[in-house]
Order: C-alpha cells, then structure tokens, then sequence
C-alpha cells in the first residue's frame, strides 16, 4: 500500500486512538499514537510526523500547552481534536498555532479530509493572486514575502492560519467573500456546512484589530452572506 505520509496520533482515549489509528491505516498512513501530553513533544522530535492529530484534554500536559510547545520547533500541521461547543479550546488553539482543528465524536471521512487538506503544500492554499509584496490599506501593512502584519507600525503576531485568512480578505477589501471562496482559498476544501473555524479565526482577528465584536467595523459578517473586509475602516 501506498505511504501517504506519517502521522503521531496524541489521544488519551485508548478505543478512540486504535480506531483512528486503524483508519488512517488503512488509508495509507504509518500511524503512531502517544497516549500522554506529557511525551508528546519528545515523540514528535523522535518522529518528525508529517502532522499531529493532537487531542486538547490529556494527562500530563494538556493540549494546547503542548502545541505551544510544538510551535517553538514544529513548522508542519497540527490538527486539534476538541469536544463538541468548547469554542474556547478552537479559539486558544488556533491562537497558539494550531493549523485546523476537528469537533468530536470524530468522524471518519471528516477526519480523513481535515488531514488531507492540512497536508497539501503551504502553495496550494496561498490565498494572494497578486504577485506585489505588500498590501497596504489604511493603517494595515501586510508583507506578503515575510509574512510579517503591521498595525499603524507595530508589528501584530498572528498564527499562520489567522495570516491566511487575513491575507484573502485584505486582498479582496469592500468585496462580500461567501464562506464556500473563504475555505476553499484559505483551507482548499468546500464549507462542510458545520466547521466553525473561520468564524473563530475571524473572532481571533477582530480581537488582535480592537474589532467590537459586537459591532465590527473592520471585519463584517454580512448574514446569509459571507464576510466583508472594510479598508476605509482601517
């Protein structure tokens, strides 16, 4: 069988991981699982996976605190798995750099597209069309070659995904971008009519900007629409 790529399962679950891991398995994955938070960071050095599948609650460490770890070394995708509504947990997540994440009960063809996508090429999701290597609007300086954001000259620190996301909208400023082009340009894969993501990293980015997020003005959401980025508000 084809190797599609190896991946380090961190669940606490010991059912839930041998299903998973299975799965993946036959799927065409080397799958390994590490039961702790604790021994995480040491088995993804030792193993180097092409991606974590990393559960948020775990004995030891939980798991935010181990992908803020992964972050200091760790450049390739970390998928978060959370329980149903904790929309803290996506928020600080995606914060500390997690790359996706994914509601339990896990579902199969769910879980199997989140790690498809979070493993194409950096390339393939790159949102800007535009071969120029800044967008500047208002206040906002975006450096598309050092992925660096500026804010009236301070420099904002924003994860890789809130990077992408900010990048499409800014790149497509006074347009209504519906959620379908957002995730296909920013995640490559259609809306699935339940993945709540974008909606957090915009909350996340409403936060970093002083956004109200009661009454924004710089990022939208047009309902039944899709999402507006304002440049005269910036």
């Amino acid at each position: 069988m084809e190797n599609y790529g190896t991946i380090l399962l961190v669940e606490d679950d010991a059912s839930l991981a041998q299903w998973v891991a299975e799965y993946l398995t036959n799927q065409g994955y080397q799958t390994f699982c590490c039961p702790r938070g604790d021994l995480a960071v040491e088995e993804v050095k030792k193993l180097n996976p092409d991606i974590v599948l990393l559960d948020v609650m775990l004995p030891g460490q939980d798991g935010i605190s181990v992908c803020r770890s992964l972050r200091q070394f760790y450049h390739k995708p970390i998928l978060m798995m959370t329980a149903k509504d904790e929309e803290m947990d996506e928020v600080i997540g995606l914060e500390v750099g997690a790359s996706d994440y994914i509601i339990k009960p896990v579902r199969p063809r769910a879980l199997l597209a989140r790690i498809k996508s979070s493993m194409r090429p950096a390339a393939e999701n790159e949102p800007l069309k535009s071969n120029n290597k800044t967008i500047a609007i208002g206040g906002l300086i975006i450096d598309t070659e050092a992925r660096k954001v500026l804010l009236k000259g301070e420099e904002i620190n924003i994860s890789t995904s809130e990077y992408l996301l900010l990048s499409f909208l800014a790149s497509n400023a006074g347009e209504v971008l519906s959620r379908d082009a957002v995730f296909k340009a920013t995640k490559g894969r259609e809306y699935d009519g339940l993945d709540r993501s974008v909606d957090v990293l915009i909350s996340a980015l409403r936060k970093k900007f002083n956004d109200d997020p009661q009454n924004p003005e710089k990022i939208k959401t047009i309902w039944g629409k899709g999402y507006l980025f304002v440049p005269s508000a910036w």
